[in-house]
């Protein structure tokens, strides 16, 4: 597990040291916190999974056979083709959750394709019996199956070698895998091998579980745990206390947690995070080199993958969520320098976030549907653009940062009418509507279940200079029209089916379904001055919805825009108008310089790698 200079990773350690007294205390009570949040899944439910997984390896071989004796091969030969299936992620990391879904990848032989993956292994899925919820999205950067089978979440992946049968005892591990398979299935492999090599990296497996048990649930209260929003995600978060892990190998739990917030606050981005050096590998395809990395400075804060061929897992990151995980680093950092001396408690470092009470103004982004399985895709096509989105808003004037939510909120709602249809999908729900069942529309024309997915971009916008004078315009009619096109583009995207709204919205409208139970809604940090009116410009509102700006053509009778043929409401744009103090931000979000709670050498610390 050690290089030919005796340690593992890419520098030496920063401490070898076993951990003292104290930190063992605060193990034990970080453990004990960890049990209290819940992170620990039951025995029951490790024996489930253990049940579906045995399940799902026969389904694959029975996938694989029925896809060979279609290609021609006889049935000796189609079952001896086989086809196996291996775990990544949290899963195969040892450091799940209840609820937490298994990421497993089906490896099969050359003969079965991606379309078969799709056409064949999807409907068998939908005929497995405990499997609901299956959507396949073929199109995906990683094409993928998600389901849930049993009530254990289980995403597909597909990788097919260039073998004619798959041995029970196959190793992803060796690079040679690789030759004559095409990029989608190399990425596909990346999961297994990435996860694989991250534990032959790791002086001490238990040591490092119980540190990403830690800091993934912090990350996921925290609500900076998203990949595709532009955080890290949970092989990001598993590299970098994997690292920390190389640089103090004798350290427990609770020394690797608090190091991890000191180190990584002040790293010095983008100094790359790696676990090995990256050489070429034996297929002499050029791959990531620290030589050539100043090609690559668009990544912020990046993590390379220790195996072949290297990535950078945080490609994702854009200007505002940098700025946000680095405030977050600073905010751990700070609390676990009180727990060591013994001023906090664990629980405090896995506080809530308070992202729904920290902005002014909101942009909601809402994709609609009339069908639960195509809303699974179209709100999953929606999301996965939002980074573009984030990323356009950080041009915009007076825009300090626009700031993600990590998930989308689901909704239902059965209408009776076009017209409550089409509020429905502008997120305009009344509480008849929200009280009203699916029994209570059966049998009428021209009622519906609309299905809503609604994200959150919180805008930190900048505070109003001194001595100015009268309103400010905030015009994000750009990004949001360019967002909604992209989105448009998606080679499925029906109008007729689908809806996109982008709109602004004060934190005090916010919905109650963005607050958990008992959770006080935000109120409007500035009282609206006399006479302000609503910032709502939106063309496809209802008249009564509808405010008027300085910019409105005409001031009597401009038309409202409507959707009458039926179909759900295309896209309502909404620049944010501000009148004068109003968008004052509730926090600066200013990134201050690196302290270091525990007085560690700065120098030693930002040259670990």
């Amino acid at each position: 597990m050690t290089n030919d200079r005796g340690y593992l990773g890419v520098t030496p350690p920063i401490s070898t040291a076993e951990s003292n007294e104290r930190e063992k205390e605060v193990t034990l009570t970080l453990m004990e916190e960890l049990r209290r949040q819940g992170t620990f899944e039951s025995d029951e439910e490790a024996r489930t999974r253990e049940l579906v997984l045995g399940r799902v390896s026969a389904l694959v071989k029975k996938f694989v056979q029925k896809v060979g004796i279609a290609r021609g091969l006889s049935e000796a030969s189609a079952t001896a083709a086989g086809g196996k299936i291996f775990t990544f992620g949290s899963y195969r990391l040892g450091v799940h959750g209840p609820g937490s879904d298994i990421d497993t990848l089906l490896v099969v032989p050359k003969h079965v394709s991606r379309d078969d993956f799709f056409e064949i292994f999807e409907p068998m899925l939908r005929e497995f019996d405990g499997a609901t919820e299956v959507a396949g999205v073929p199109e995906a950067y990683v094409p993928i199956i998600t389901a849930n089978i049993s009530g254990i979440p289980i995403d597909f992946l597909m990788a097919r070698l260039a073998l004619s049968s798959i041995p029970e005892d196959l190793s992803l591990q060796d690079d040679n895998l690789l030759r004559n398979i095409d990029e989608r299935c190399v990425r596909s492999l990346g999961g297994s091998r990435v996860a694989n090599e991250i534990l032959r990296l790791v002086p001490n497996v238990q040591v490092f579980r119980d540190s990403l048990r830690c800091i993934k649930l912090w990350a996921q209260q925290r609500a900076i745990y998203s990949n595709v929003n532009g955080f890290f995600g949970g092989v990001a978060w598993a590299m970098v206390v994997a690292r920390i892990c190389q640089l103090y190998p004798n350290a427990i739990a609770g020394a690797i947690v608090s190091r991890f917030f000191i180190i990584l606050y002040q790293w010095s981005w983008p100094q790359p995070v790696l676990l090995k050096q990256i050489e070429e590998g034996p297929l002499q395809v050029k791959v990531w080199n620290p030589k050539l990395y100043p090609a690559d400075r668009s990544h912020r804060m990046p993590i390379i993958t220790p195996t072949y061929p290297a990535m950078c897992a945080t490609h994702n990151v854009t200007a505002s969520t940098q700025m946000i995980t680095t405030e977050e680093f600073k905010r751990g950092a700070d609390i676990v320098d009180k727990v060591i001396v013994g001023t906090a408690q664990w629980s405090e470092l896995f506080q809530k976030h308070d992202f729904f009470h920290k902005y002014r103004y909101y942009l909601q982004i809402i994709a609609s549907t009339g069908d639960a399985d195509l809303q699974i895709k179209w709100s999953g096509t929606v999301e996965s653009r939002i980074r573009q989105l984030v990323m356009k808003l950080e041009y915009v004037d007076s825009l300090i940062l626009a700031h993600p939510f990590i998930k989308g909120f689901e909704q239902v709602c059965y209408c009776l009418s076009e017209e409550e249809i089409r509020a429905v999908a502008q997120g305009e729900i009344s509480e008849t509507i929200s009280k009203r069942k699916k029994e209570d529309i059966e049998g009428k024309e021209g009622a519906g279940p609309v299905h809503t997915t609604t994200f959150y971009v919180g805008l930190a916008i900048e505070p109003k200079q001194p001595g100015a004078t009268g309103p400010r315009r905030l015009d994000i009619s750009y990004p949001t029209t360019e967002f909604t096109k992209l989105v448009k583009m998606w080679e499925k995207f029906d109008e007729t089916t689908m809806g996109i709204v982008v709109r602004n919205i004060k934190s005090s409208l916010l919905p109650d379904n963005v607050f958990d139970p008992g959770e006080r809604q935000p109120k409007s940090a500035v009282k609206r001055s006399k006479g302000a009116k609503s910032s709502n410009t939106s063309p496809d509102m209802p008249s009564s919805k509808r405010a008027r700006t300085s910019n409105d053509p005409s001031p009597k009778d401009a038309p409202v825009k409507t959707n009458d043929n039926g179909t759900l409401p295309p896209i309502a744009l909404t620049p944010v108008v501000e009148t004068a103090g109003a968008f004052a931000p509730k926090e600066s979000s200013g990134i201050k310089s690196p302290q270091l709670p525990f007085g560690e050498n700065v120098a030693v610390a930002t040259g670990a790698q």
